[in-house]
């Protein structure tokens, strides 16, 4: 990943932080040409930092876009929760 692209996802993450509560699929709607799964991993690596500097609110709040726009992406596998249950039992037997 390019230096500048970084850079651009840094400046989504920041606007994402500042913007009014309600208003952030504007603002990632605004700029689809960012929304990719660097996108979702660089968001996931300042949550981390924000979680080990004790900036608990940002982390969740980054940790939970993170995770709608990798299910948007399909990068997050949605389970049935039923298919997580045998799973969990066949895993045991």
């Amino acid at each position: 990943m390019s230096e500048q692209r970084q850079q651009l996802y840094f400046n989504l993450i920041d606007e994402l932080l500042r913007c009014p509560n309600g208003q952030e699929p504007e603002i990632l709607e605004s700029k689809p040409e960012l929304i990719d799964s660097g996108f979702v991993e660089t968001m996931l690596q300042v949550a981390t930092m924000f979680a080990h500097e004790g900036n608990q609110d940002g982390a969740k709040f980054l940790f939970f876009v993170a995770r709608e726009l990798a299910k948007e992406l399909g990068l997050y596998p949605e389970v049935p929760s039923t298919e997580v249950a045998n799973t969990e039992v066949a895993n045991k037997e």
